[in-house]
């Protein structure tokens, strides 16, 4: 049962960073780094939670809890 779910983790993980790909390079994202210098909230959100999920769901496959 462990596995499945770091499977769904690391799965959710990167679902998020290939949404924030397609964010990052939006029309509105574009705007936002030319006027500030930075990307839009909705990107950075985005990449830290699929750098979180992908981190969470593939340490639980490396290192499994004992129960």
């Amino acid at each position: 049962m462990k596995q499945i779910t770091g499977i769904v983790l690391l799965v959710i993980g990167i679902v998020l960073l290939c949404l924030a790909y397609n964010s990052y390079h939006s029309a509105a994202s574009g705007v936002s780094r030319t006027f500030t210098g930075t990307s839009t909230d909705k990107t950075l959100w985005l990449t830290l939670g699929g750098i979180a999920g992908s981190i969470l769901g593939l340490g639980s496959l490396i290192w499994p809890r004992k129960a």
